[in-house]
């Protein structure tokens, strides 16, 4: 066979290859739309986006995507609807959307139904079953909320005991920071009158005495709620995990954050070994375990199977609707048993310890994220953070505000100098801007999450669920950055509201920057990660009030759909 022969048939099969290639592998076409690029700082509608194995390829005018998308191409049409990209949380905590989403649903209207004490032992004892108490050995439920409870208190162990006396109970708080048990948890925690409170955390008591009530206050609850509330065999884990990643995908989420990695972090660990994430999540190491994580191959600016750690976290106080976060001022209404000049605690009160513990995210170059509620835990964590980043330098670190409820316009100006990214939560003006009102003063409620605020100094922000302390419903997140409405329907801090593109900013292309990802996720480009959502209203075209009530159609990740409702 002569070599000009052979040569033609080599090309004749390459011809073939890629036309076989071309039709087995097709680019679709989206198109016939709303598609919103999130491109600028106005909004930018293109006719058509074409993703081919996995990334865009183009966007533009319909006519020129049927060329660049090639032969054999699928078509998908919109009908009207809205695509945007991937949505991502500023912050929630992906490993326990799982508890959320099986246990006892003990949230209040209007996400469900548990607004006073009956009804919340009528769903405990709904959900109390053999098949149940297997998961973890516990009857467990999450999300009460005693500022909407119509007793205008906490449950104790002995609304608990109404429950079970022969099964242990343990409920979380909306907040994440409390937890309630009955007497026999108590009794499996270990917990009795001679129990001393931890650094950090408190043991309620009954009154004047010393036995404990049942009810967990921050560093006394969360390292027992990681115990208690998780799965205790492999089948369980599986569960817990497609139940919680089943419900971010059905919000939009192509990428969700485990805010504070504990030992839930082996548990996410696990599920990548194992294939089973359909969304890219990043994970944040709590410094108390960082020396045990970090040192792997998790901690990395790429995913492994879809899961990567992006940095450390350190928590500063607590819960502001829970009045367990670290202010400068008394609270208006004191916990009970506390003292009228009551303002909250910080988790780590001595600031050597927690510049040794900041200062090792600095040698280590580690992200640092920091719930800070309180202006004081504010201040805290400002003046502990200005010397090292003056020794260490301040560029690209990205470090993290997160929550802010209470941060002052000052502490604003100091962050925005610092480059620190402020990731806040708006969410609270709807779920307890009545209850803040009440603990702070009408005029201090006004600039709660002072999103506005932050965006004018020209601060870089992101907002957020916190999910599970609610549900991880992105489209209410936006609506209330955008509204910023009460439940009773006042408007808490008029001032601070977001264009509804500024807000849809935020759970997008400032959410990708946060993560170090904006050159692959958060708008619609080319080379880009093909990471869509499809809405059925468009959020910049409704009426705002109108924004909570979208509904997510489809959840693509990579042109994969893996959500479809």
């Amino acid at each position: 066979m002569t070599k000009k022969i052979l040569l033609l048939i080599l090309g004749i099969t390459l011809i073939y290859s890629c036309k076989k290639t071309e039709t087995s592998n097709p680019s679709t076409v989206y198109y016939n739309g709303d598609i919103i690029t999130m491109v600028g700082d106005s909004p930018n509608y293109v006719e058509a986006v074409v993703e081919k194995d996995g990334k865009i390829i183009f966007t533009g005018s319909s006519e020129e995507a049927m060329t660049i998308a090639g032969k054999g191409h699928i078509m998908t049409n919109l009908e009207g609807k809205t695509l945007v990209p991937g949505l991502i949380d500023g912050h929630a905590h992906f490993a326990n959307f799982g508890a959320q989403a099986i246990g006892a649903q003990l949230l209040a209207s209007p996400d469900a139904n548990v607004d006073d004490m009956e009804t919340l032992i009528s769903v405990l004892k709904e959900w109390n079953t053999p098949e149940n108490r297997a998961l973890t050995g516990w009857i467990f439920g999450t999300g009460f909320d005693d500022s909407i409870l119509k007793e205008k208190r906490f449950p104790t162990k002995h609304d608990l005991d109404e429950v079970s006396t022969e099964f242990p109970i343990m409920i979380t708080h909306i907040s994440g920071h409390f937890a309630v048990v009955n007497s026999i948890g108590l009794e499996k925690l270990g917990i009795d009158e001679n129990s001393k409170n931890p650094e950090g955390g408190i043991i309620r008591r009954e009154n004047n005495s010393t036995e404990p009530n049942g009810v967990l206050e921050e560093l006394a609850a969360i390292p027992y709620m990681l115990q208690a509330i998780a799965p205790k065999s492999e089948e369980a884990v599986i569960r817990f995990f497609e139940a919680g990643q089943e419900m971010a995908l059905s919000y939009g989420y192509t990428t969700a954050q485990e805010g504070r990695a504990m030992q839930n972090h082996e548990m996410l660990v696990a599920m990548a070994e194992k294939d089973k994430y359909k969304i890219d999540v990043v994970s944040y190491i709590d410094y108390a375990f960082v020396d045990k994580y970090m040192d792997s191959k998790w901690n990395s600016k790429d995913y492994t199977n879809k899961y990567r750690i992006g940095g450390m976290k350190v928590t500063l106080d607590g819960s502001p609707q829970g009045r367990t976060a670290w202010r400068t001022e008394p609270y208006l209404i004191p916990p009970d048993g506390m003292p009228h000049d009551y303002s909250g605690y910080p988790a780590i009160p001595n600031d050597s310890v927690l510049t040794s513990i900041l200062e090792k995210g600095f040698k280590n170059n580690w992200q640092i994220l920091s719930h800070t509620n309180g202006d004081a835990a504010i201040d805290q964590f400002i003046r502990t953070m200005k010397p090292l980043q003056e020794n260490y330098g301040q560029e690209n670190r990205r470090d993290v505000i997160i929550h802010g409820q209470y941060i002052r316009e000052d502490q604003l100006d100091e962050a925005k100098e610092m480059k620190m990214i402020a990731s806040l939560f708006p969410l609270h003006t709807f779920y307890w801007g009545d209850w803040h009102t009440q603990l702070i003063g009408d005029s201090l409620v006004q600039s709660i999450s002072p999103v506005k605020t932050a965006l004018k100094k020209g601060m870089d922000i992101t907002i957020h669920t916190d999910a599970p302390v609610a549900l991880p419903n992105l489209m209410r997140v936006l609506w209330t950055a955008v509204e910023r409405t009460s439940r009773s329907g006042k408007i808490i801090g008029p001032d601070e509201r977001l264009s509804p593109y500024e807000a849809l900013q935020a759970i997008t292309i400032w959410s990708a920057y946060q993560h170090f990802e904006e050159d692959r996720k958060g708008s619609l480009e080319k080379g880009k990660l093909a990471d869509f959502v499809i809405l059925d209203k468009n959020p910049l075209k409704v009426n705002p009030e109108k924004i909570k009530e979208i509904q997510v159609l489809k959840t693509i990740k990579e042109g994969e759909i893996i959500y479809e409702k």
